[in-house]
């Protein structure tokens, strides 16, 4: 048990006015400590705080605000092992994961962000005719980024510490500050980031964080009138209902929502390759990743091989407590999400989908564990195809030509990142550009971290990662002078 864990409110470590929630630990069953319900006032009052910090934040030279989040990457790095505990017992990854994954990705992040990138860019001199407005001249321009201002931060239960990290570093790098609302399940871990970033040397108010098992935390951390922009990770439903908050407010908005990812596999594709990254789907987050490829799509010529091979690949793969060395495959985030994944499989047997792989639940005395699952022989319309599970569960349809797999591949809502394996490098290429997603993969699941990323469709609205998250979190201004 950690113990109660205090508000961070404008520099202060503050009592919670609901009281305290207990975090479970996913593997055991068991609280790790206890978590600040916030009121609504607390929250409007961490707005505030962030708003009268915001001034004095946004004329401080980049140089010295990327100093701070240098700092607070050090702090991190030297504290790893017990954040990656922390991080462990509230999310139940894996220890692999929760090291490398988590805390390894924020401090990366904070490194990343503590680069200073010009925010000046001069644009090309225009030559105008006299008119209406003036004689004939040459008309110099400049855009110009400065912060938003006051940024909510709404982040995921998958990963305690590099989305939240994801957010937090790029808004203060370009002048912002923060509130953040970290997941009710797992949100211990962000405020060690948050004393990490106090005993960095961010000033009182720069960041905030509040957090509360009930609604009322995040709605307050929304509609509050002191909020410029909402930064949230989540599923679909609920950024939908953020987002109508937003527009009643003009609020900037970033929105990394659901995925249901397609992996499209051609019959001259490296199988070892394909199986090799589709089966990661199986074991990353227990499947609790929205990039994820759960949707495999292969041509008929390979269709009987991959699935068999994809189901030997998910059998072989050790579930049990994250802590254990060799587990392959932790628990889901709770009960009542493990009680979800499994409906979506017996809806998939209902549908006529065939299971190949998994189905039931694993043996173990306690904890939320869910067997990795394929469904195999599934088709478009089924839900199990449709619609995000954001477990360890994967549907297969097959398809006869590229201009099915591309058809198939677009027929989602949801569009943030999709995949495709083949030999021919050229066709890899022409069917990427054809697909309805915001990142593909080309014969590979890893990503460039410069490289944008966001979704088309119901999967997300705007980009972040790399200088693409410094423009997330930005206005430009057009300054424009005769020459």
């Amino acid at each position: 048990m950690t113990g109660e864990q205090r508000l961070f409110i404008g520099g202060a470590w503050v009592e919670p006015e609901h009281g305290h929630y207990e975090v479970i630990d996913p593997a055991t069953e068991e609280a790790v400590g206890l978590a600040p319900e916030a009121s609504r006032d607390q929250v409007h009052a961490a707005a505030a705080a962030a708003r009268e910090a915001f001034g004095a934040w946004s004329r401080t030279p980049a140089e010295e605000r990327a100093a701070v989040l240098g700092r607070a990457a050090g702090i991190i790095q030297r504290n790893f092992l017990p954040y990656a505990e922390l991080a462990q017992a509230e999310s139940g990854a894996t220890t692999g994961t929760a090291r490398g994954m988590q805390v390894g990705v924020a401090v990366a992040r904070f490194r990343r962000y503590a680069k200073v990138e010009p925010v000046e860019q001069p644009l090309p001199p225009q030559i105008n005719e006299a008119g209406p407005f003036g004689g004939a001249a040459v008309m110099g321009a400049l855009a110009v980024r400065h912060p938003v201002g006051v940024v909510t931060c709404i982040t995921s239960y998958n990963n305690p510490w590099a989305n939240p990290a994801g957010k937090v570093a790029p808004a203060l790098a370009m002048g912002n500050t923060v509130v953040v609302k970290p997941a009710p399940q797992d949100p211990l871990s962000v405020y060690r980031m948050a004393e990490a970033l106090e005993a960095a040397g961010a000033p009182p108010g720069v960041v905030n964080v509040v957090s509360g098992s009930r609604p009322e935390a995040g709605e307050a951390a929304v509609d509050c009138p002191d909020v410029d922009m909402v930064s949230f990770t989540g599923s679909t439903a609920v950024g939908q209902r953020i987002a109508e908050v937003c527009g009643r407010g003009m609020k900037r908005q970033l929105m990394e929502l659901g995925g249901k990812g397609a992996a499209v596999v051609f019959d001259d594709a490296d199988l070892d390759s394909a199986v090799s990254g589709i089966g990661t789907t199986f074991s990353f987050y227990s499947g609790q990743i929205c990039t994820a490829p759960t949707r495999v799509i292969v041509q008929r010529g390979v269709y009987d091989r991959l699935v068999e091979r994809l189901a030997a690949y998910a059998r072989h793969l050790t579930v049990g407590d994250p802590r254990g060395q060799g587990t392959v495959v932790g628990p889901v985030i709770s009960a009542a999400h493990r009680d979800r994944v499994e409906a979506y499989v017996e809806l998939g047997r209902k549908e006529g989908a065939r299971v190949v792989a998994g189905g039931e639940r694993p043996a173990a005395e306690r904890g939320f564990y869910v067997a990795p699952t394929l469904l195999a022989d599934c088709t478009p319309d089924m839900r199990v195809v449709r619609e995000e599970i954001f477990g360890p569960v994967v549907a297969v349809l097959p398809f006869d030509d590229e201009e099915e797999a591309v058809t198939l591949a677009n027929d989602s809502d949801y569009g943030l990142i999709d995949y495709v394996w083949s030999g021919d490098v050229a066709r890899a290429f022409r069917v990427a550009r054809r697909l309805r997603a915001g990142g593909v993969g080309v014969n590979t699941v890893g990503r460039n971290m410069e490289a944008p990323f966001g979704g088309f469709k119901k999967s997300g609205v705007g980009r972040d990662v790399g200088s693409y998250a410094l423009h997330a979190y930005s206005e430009v201004q057009a300054i424009v002078w005769p020459g």
